[in-house]
């Protein structure tokens, strides 16, 4: 069982306009986020590797950084959605 990766809609255009990537094998979302293509590893990575301010990813319902940021581990059938933050006044 492989890794369902879930894109916000305005990720889509850089996947094919696709709304969910499967992952075959990743051991945390560092590995994971390497495996996407370039266009959406792009929006959601900054120059450094960290993830971009503006960008939650969330491993099934826990955001990443409540389990270890970008070495959270990840196992079969582990659902991760990146989505963008919500503000405002």
């Amino acid at each position: 069982m492989a890794i369902t990766v879930h894109l916000a809609s305005y990720l889509r255009p850089f996947a094919g306009e696709r709304g969910e990537i499967v992952i075959e094998k990743a051991g945390n979302v560092r590995d994971l986020l390497a495996q996407l293509p370039a266009g959406v590893r792009d929006r959601v990575l900054d120059g450094a590797g960290a993830v971009r301010q503006h960008v939650n990813v969330f491993v099934n319902q826990t955001h990443a950084k409540d389990l270890g940021g970008l070495e959270a581990k990840l196992v079969a059938g582990d659902h991760v959605h990146l989505l963008p933050a919500v503000s405002g006044g």
